[in-house]
C-alpha cells in the first residue's frame, strides 16, 4: 500500500497516472472482449485503494464542487454532442416507433416504479424519491456506446438502444429540475404554473439555440469561412457556449441543445461532418477514460455503511428485474414494432453512466445549500447526502450485470453475432463471386455489392446474398444491415474506388478487417502509384492483381479448401499445388480472415481456401455451373 501520495507527487504525476490507467483499461477490454466501462470502474476504485489518491487529494470540497462539476457537465455535453452526431433520421425506419415509445411511455414508467420504491419501501421523502426517479431514467451514450461496439447488435437493436440512450439522457436531467423547482416551492399547486412555464422555456430555449447554432455551423463550413485545421476545435468551442449559454438562460437546458445541435448537423446535406465525428469519438473515449476514473476514484467507500450498502443492493435488483422490465414491456404494450425477443434484450440492457454520476452530484449539493437557505427541511438534505454513494452503487452494479450479460444474451436471441468474420464484398465481378460463393456455401456470412446488374444478377442466381449499391454510398453505411459482417474485402475493377472504400469503412471494422485486391500499379514507380497508406491491407499470397485472378478462373481454377494438420501440413499442401493461391483462413479461436500477402506457414488445425488449377482433364466447372467445395484428405 503507498500512502501519503501527494506528498511526494504532483498533480501532473496524479493526472499521468490516470491518464494511463484508462487507456490500459480501454487496450484491456478491446484484447479480451470484455465491457471497457467495466474495466475502468474498476481501475478508478483500484487506484484509489492501491495508491491512496483521488482527485479530492488535490481539490478542498468546495473548489472541487465548483470546478470538478462544471468540467464533468461539459464533458458530458461533448459526448452527448457527438451521440447526437451518429443519430440519423433513416435509422427510424425501423426504429422510429419503439424509440418513441421507450423515451416517452418507458420513461413515465421508470420514473413511476423507481419513486415508489423509495417512498414506500426506503421511507425516503417524496422529493428525495423523485429526484432520483427522474435520474435514474437515463442510460447514456458514455456506457451504451462501448456496449454496442462490444455486443455488435443487429442494426434495428441497436438504432434503438442508442437513440434511447442518447436522447432519454436530456430527459432525465429536465425532469430532475423541475422535481426540484417543486421541492423548493414545496407543494404542487404553488409550483404548477412556474413548472410548465420552466418546462416550456426549456424545450423552446434547447430547440431554437441548436437550430439556430446548427445552421451557423453549417453555413460557416459550406462558405469555407473556418479553415480545415480549425473544424473540431470549432465545432468543441460552440458545443462549450451552446451548453453554457443555454445553462445560463434555463438551469440544465444545455444538455438538450447540445444533442439536438448533434442531431441536425448529423441530418443535414449540405456539408460533410464526418471528419468532425471520427475526432469526436476519440475524443470521447478519452473523455470517458478520464472521467470514470476520475469520478469513480472520488466516492468516499469509507463513509459506506452496511444500510447504505443493503439500500443500494435492493435498489440495484429492483431496477434490475422489476423496473427495466416493466418499462420495456409496458412501453411496447399493443405495439408489433418490435418482436418479444427484441423486448427481452431490451429489458436487460439499461447501464447507467456519467449522466447519472454528474446529475446526481449537482442536486445532491443543491438540496444541501436550499436546506442551508431554509427553502427545504433539513430532513431531505440528510436523506440527499446518500444519493451519491445510492448511484455509484448503481453504476457500478448495472454496467456489470448488464456488461456481463447482454453480449451472450444477444447471441443466444439471434440478434446479434458472437465475433463476426464475415465478408463484405465490394464487387462481385465473376472471381469474386466463385470466392464469395465457396465461403457462402461452406456457412460462413457474405454480402456482395456492386454497381453492375448483371454481376448483382449473377451472384444471386449462384445464391450469393448481393445487393446492388455503391460501396462508397451513404445507402451502404447508414441503412444496410450488417449483421454478422466484420470484415471488407475490396476486389472492384476500379482501383480508386477499393482504396476509397478501404478508407472509408476503417471506422467501422477497424483498420486490421480492410482489405483490398493488389492494384494494377502494384509495382508501379511511387510517381504513378497510390500511396501504400491510402491502400488497406493487400489480399491473398503472392499480391495477385485483379487481372491475375481473373484469368486464373476463365482458365479453369477452383476454390479447393484444405485442413491442415500433423499429417498433412502446409508444406504437402503447396509442394501438391506450388502455384496455389492462399484466399483465406479459417480456425475455431479466430474464425475466417483474407490470407495476408506474405503467409509462409500454417499450424495444424487451420483450414485454408485456395485457387488451385486442378489437372485439365478434371476441370468440371464452369463459370456457369455451380461452384463446388473440394475438401482435401
Amino acid at each position: 500500500m503507498i500512502h501519503d501520495f501527494t506528498n511526494q507527487y504532483s498533480f501532473g504525476i496524479y493526472l499521468t497516472i490516470i491518464l494511463g490507467l484508462g487507456i490500459l483499461a480501454q487496450w484491456t477490454a478491446w484484447r479480451f472482449k470484455l465491457p471497457s466501462i467495466l474495466l475502468l470502474l474498476a481501475f478508478g476504485f483500484g487506484a484509489q485503494l492501491l495508491f491512496s489518491i483521488s482527485i479530492n487529494d488535490f481539490l478542498t470540497e468546495e473548489l472541487g464542487n465548483s470546478l470538478l462539476l462544471p468540467v464533468v457537465g461539459l464533458s458530458v455535453a461533448l459526448i452527448l454532442f457527438e451521440g447526437g452526431l451518429t443519430l440519423k433520421f433513416s435509422e427510424l425506419k425501423e426504429s422510429g416507433a419503439p424509440v418513441l415509445r421507450l423515451c416517452t411511455l418507458g420513461v413515465i414508467i421508470s420514473f413511476v416504479l423507481t419513486t415508489a420504491i423509495g417512498i414506500y419501501l426506503f421511507d425516503w421523502l417524496w422529493q428525495v424519491a423523485a429526484i432520483l426517479g427522474s435520474i435514474l431514467v437515463v442510460t447514456g451514450p458514455t456506457v451504451i456506446a462501448p456496449l454496442i461496439r462490444h455486443i455488435k447488435p443487429s442494426r434495428k437493436v441497436g438504432s434503438i438502444v442508442k437513440w434511447e440512450g442518447i436522447v432519454v439522457d436530456p430527459i432525465g436531467a429536465i425532469m430532475a429540475v423541475l422535481i426540484f423547482q417543486v421541492a423548493i416551492a414545496g407543494d404542487w399547486n404553488s409550483a404548477s404554473s412556474a413548472l410548465f412555464i420552466s418546462l416550456a422555456y426549456t424545450i423552446l430555449v434547447g430547440l431554437v439555440l441548436a437550430f439556430i447554432l446548427a445552421k451557423a455551423i453549417e453555413f460557416a463550413l459550406k462558405k469555407h469561412y473556418i479553415p480545415d485545421f480549425l473544424h473540431s476545435v470549432f465545432i468543441i468551442s460552440i458545443i462549450a457556449v451552446a451548453f453554457t449559454a443555454s445553462n445560463a438562460v434555463v438551469h440544465e437546458s444545455g444538455l438538450l441543445t447540445v444533442t439536438v445541435m448533434g442531431i441536425a448537423l448529423a441530418n443535414q446535406k449540405s456539408v460533410s461532418v464526418k471528419h468532425i465525428l471520427e475526432f469526436k469519438e476519440h475524443l470521447r473515449v478519452l473523455i470517458i477514460s478520464l472521467l470514470f476514473l476520475v469520478l469513480s476514484g472520488r466516492v468516499n467507500t469509507e463513509t459506506l455503511t452496511a444500510d447504505t450498502l443493503i439500500q443500494g443492493g435492493i435498489l440495484l435488483a429492483l431496477l434490475i428485474l422489476v423496473v427495466r422490465p416493466l418499462s420495456i414491456f409496458g412501453a411496447n404494450l399493443f405495439s408489433d414494432k418490435t418482436t418479444i425477443k427484441e423486448q427481452i434484450f431490451l429489458a436487460a440492457l439499461a447501464p447507467r453512466g456519467i449522466v447519472a454520476a454528474a446529475v446526481t452530484s449537482i442536486f445532491a449539493l443543491q438540496l444541501t445549500q436550499a436546506a442551508k437557505d431554509g427553502l427545504i427541511p433539513a430532513e431531505i438534505a440528510e436523506q440527499a447526502e446518500n444519493l451519491v454513494l445510492l448511484v455509484f452503487i448503481v453504476i457500478v452494479g448495472t454496467v456489470a450485470f448488464y456488461g456481463l450479460l447482454a453480449a451472450p444474451l444477444a447471441n443466444k436471441l439471434g440478434l446479434a453475432t458472437k465475433n463476426p468474420r464475415g465478408i463484405l464484398f465490394a464487387g462481385a465481378n465473376t472471381w469474386t463471386r466463385l470466392i464469395a460463393k465457396a465461403l457462402h456455401d461452406d456457412g460462413h456470412d457474405v454480402l456482395m455489392l456492386d454497381t453492375n446488374y448483371s454481376n448483382v444478377a449473377a451472384a444471386s442466381m449462384a445464391g450469393i446474398p448481393a445487393k446492388r449499391a455503391n460501396i462508397l454510398s451513404e445507402y451502404v453505411e447508414e441503412e444496410l444491415d450488417l449483421t454478422g459482417i466484420g470484415q471488407l474485402v475490396a476486389t472492384t475493377n476500379n482501383d480508386e474506388v477499393n482504396s476509397l472504400a478501404t478508407k472509408e469503412f476503417t471506422h467501422i471494422f477497424g483498420s486490421a478487417e480492410i482489405w483490398q485486391v493488389a492494384p494494377l500499379d502494384d509495382n508501379a514507380h511511387h510517381t504513378n502509384a497510390v500511396a501504400s497508406h491510402q491502400r488497406g491491407r493487400i489480399l491473398f499470397t503472392n499480391r495477385p492483381n485483379r487481372k491475375i485472378l481473373e484469368n486464373l478462373v476463365i482458365n479453369g481454377a477452383i476454390i479447393k479448401k484444405t485442413t491442415i494438420s500433423e499429417q498433412y501440413t502446409f508444406e504437402k499442401f503447396t509442394n501438391a499445388y506450388p502455384d496455389a493461391i492462399i484466399l483465406f483462413l479459417d480456425s475455431d479461436d479466430k474464425g475466417l480472415r483474407p490470407a495476408n500477402e506474405d503467409l509462409k506457414k500454417v499450424a495444424p488445425g487451420i483450414s485454408i481456401y485456395a485457387l488451385v488449377i486442378p489437372d485439365p482433364q478434371n476441370i468440371t466447372n464452369k463459370l456457369t455451373a455451380p461452384i463446388k467445395v473440394t475438401e482435401a484428405s
